[in-house]
């Protein structure tokens, strides 16, 4: 049976901040899947999105390697069209995205299953998407070592596209409790952008 989790995330009130506050509820189940609970990158990307929410109303998103979808479903509560996703090869990760939407009163976000490196008719029919997003997606068990230079550098070249790392202070996500969490604690975590090189009207 899965528990909820909340996360609390707010803007201080002061100069340049309106005081608002917005509760998630994610389920949890101790599970040997990864996908089952909230990894330390979630709740920092959920931050960096809480940040800027202002720039979400409107957005197609897709959330990869979703999980409990803490990102992807702060995105919805603040008015992005998300989409969240899954590996289809474990219907148990995608259950756990319904239960997260169902948790927050989002019956409008899409569940799909997308396994990487398989072309399914589900990732043909997506539409275009605003902003993808990925946290903990980069890991290799059989390694035990978390490395997305290794996966993005060849990509990032053949697709002309850069990647910008973002300062965590820049965001207020330089602490180790997010949202009245206990995450992410004193684990490394880097914040990376990638876009195309060159916009299109460039």
């Amino acid at each position: 049976m899965a528990r909820a989790q909340r996360f609390r995330f707010r803007d201080e009130p002061g100069p340049g901040g309106d005081g608002a506050v917005l509760e998630v509820r994610v389920p949890q189940v101790l599970h040997v899947q990864y996908g089952m609970y909230v990894w330390p990158c979630a709740v920092v990307l959920a931050q960096y999105l809480w940040f800027h929410r202002r720039s979400l109303p409107g957005k197609a998103v897709l959330e990869i390697g979703a999980g409990v979808s803490l990102p992807g479903i702060l995105a919805a509560k603040c008015g992005a069209k998300v989409v969240l996703s899954d590996n289809s090869e474990f219907p148990h990760c995608l259950d756990i995205c319904w239960q997260s939407c169902q948790m927050n009163n989002l019956p409008q976000v899409q569940v799909v299953g997308l396994t990487w490196g398989h072309l399914s008719k589900d990732i043909l029919s997506l539409p275009p998407q605003d902003i993808i997003l990925g946290s903990d997606v980069f890991f290799e068990p059989e390694a035990t070592v978390r490395s997305a230079d290794w996966s993005l550098e060849g990509l990032l070249y053949k697709w002309d596209m850069k990647c910008v790392h973002i300062p965590l202070e820049s965001f207020d996500a330089d602490k180790e409790d997010i949202a009245e969490s206990t995450l992410p604690g004193r684990h490394t975590v880097e914040m990376l952008i990638i876009s195309f090189a060159k916009t299109v009207s460039e």
